[in-house]
């Protein structure tokens, strides 16, 4: 695992949680933390599955904004601000059956109030599955 020392703290935060989160139920797991790039991993089995055995869109589309809300959050000041998906679109290119799939984040606009986040899903062959962008908000605490 990669983890920039900029962002080590809040790399740690995600790990540390008591409870689990979707991505733990569908068993991603982040490889890579900084703040120009988040990857993570997903299991193509049961968990992410649609009826036919494939690889669920909406599977795609948890991992797809799970990385780039995290790579909107290791941007933000997190004393003061958080972020939120508010759009989020994503192409399914290739149907995966089993295996892992590897989605990589990396910004397109890091502005104050939005983020704008490319992510692409790739088989570990390196075979793309899902391109998608992903809009944040950066909301201020209060």
């Amino acid at each position: 695992m990669h983890i920039d020392p900029d962002v080590a703290e809040h790399a740690a935060f995600l790990r540390d949680k008591q409870f689990p989160n979707l991505g733990q139920l569908v068993g991603m797991e982040f490889t890579h933390f900084a703040k120009d790039c988040v990857k993570a991993t997903m299991p193509v089995d049961g968990r992410t599955h649609q009826p036919f055995g494939l690889l669920h869109g909406g599977a795609s589309v948890v991992l797809a904004e799970s990385v780039a809300s995290i790579g909107a959050w290791l941007n933000c000041d997190l004393a003061t601000q958080y972020a939120v998906g508010v759009e989020i679109n994503a192409n399914h290119i290739k149907a995966v059956r089993r295996g892992t799939v590897i989605a990589t984040a990396k910004p397109l606009h890091r502005g104050s109030q939005i983020h704008v986040w490319s992510i692409e899903i790739h088989t570990e062959s390196g075979q793309l599955v899902c391109s998608s962008r992903c809009t944040l908000a950066i909301q201020n605490r209060r």
